[in-house]
């Protein structure tokens, strides 16, 4: 089985490589005192590690009230009785319990997300899970544990590393949640969803998806917290949370970076 967590830090030992979260903090304090921190986006110093003011200011963030089942944002507030789902969610709504998307998926935030998913800079992955942890905070406190969607061993060994994962992992950590890795397997290998229609990608992931056994006794009975980096049209995290459902899971909610505008189109 591929190891979703990193898998290219395994050969790693305890011990000496392993350095006590205090310390670091501490090194790191004084390091921020005598060097300033670099936006992660530029080389431009910052009061704390993120992003240039520049970039903060393009990204579109999604603010309160938004679509409880998509995390669409609402233009306005409709007040007491107003649905908290958009027309699509309520004609239609994903498996998913609910979701929540920190920012917009645009000229912006893609870059932002590119980087990091290939390029290699995996000093965005706290960036983001603090932004999710924001956005998504009703969700992250009823969850029981936190699930990355998982990517299949040949695309893992090839990006070396799962971009769902490095942001899960601290997220659940700084929640105080179960992090569960590997509960989730991709066991068939899929096509790119880019550039294919909602019913191409439905189609391209139905099968991709399976609970391990270790995995199925972890999930049996809880709200699983499924993270991603990226809300398109739902294709993938619609198979994620069908399979930890019929393996047990009390509830499966969603909680990703960035959401494309169109995700959910309302019905003709």
């Amino acid at each position: 089985m591929a190891v979703q967590d990193g898998g290219w830090r395994a050969g790693l030992k305890d011990g000496s490589a392993r350095i006590s979260l205090g310390a670091r903090g501490m090194a790191r304090g004084l390091l921020d005192l005598l060097l300033p921190p670099m936006a992660h986006d530029s080389r431009e110093a910052t009061a704390s590690a993120g992003l240039s003011p520049d970039a903060w200011s393009r990204v579109v963030f999604l603010e309160a009230p938004v679509c409880d089942g998509c995390g669409a944002a609402f233009e306005y507030d409709g007040g007491d009785f107003a649905s908290d789902r958009c027309l699509a969610c309520q004609v239609q709504p994903y498996a998913f319990a609910r979701a929540r998307a920190a920012c917009v998926y645009d000229e912006a935030s893609r870059g932002l997300i590119l980087k990091f998913k290939h390029g290699d800079q995996q000093q965005f992955a706290p960036l983001f899970a603090r932004w999710i942890a924001r956005s998504g905070a009703d969700v992250v406190a009823e969850a029981d544990a936190v699930v990355p969607v998982p990517l299949h061993r040949g695309r893992l060994l090839a990006r070396r590393f799962n971009q769902a994962a490095e942001i899960a992992r601290p997220l659940a950590r700084n929640a105080g949640l179960d992090y569960l890795p590997d509960a989730l397997i991709r066991a068939a290998p899929t096509a790119s969803q880019g550039g294919k229609s909602a019913r191409g990608r439905r189609l391209n992931v139905k099968s991709a998806f399976a609970v391990t056994e270790a995995g199925r006794r972890r999930i049996k009975g809880r709200r699983i917290l499924l993270v991603d980096d990226v809300l398109t049209t739902g294709a993938t995290a619609e198979a994620c949370a069908r399979v930890l459902l019929s393996a047990g899971a009390r509830a499966v909610d969603l909680a990703v970076i960035a959401r494309v505008r169109t995700a959910r189109e309302p019905p003709k």
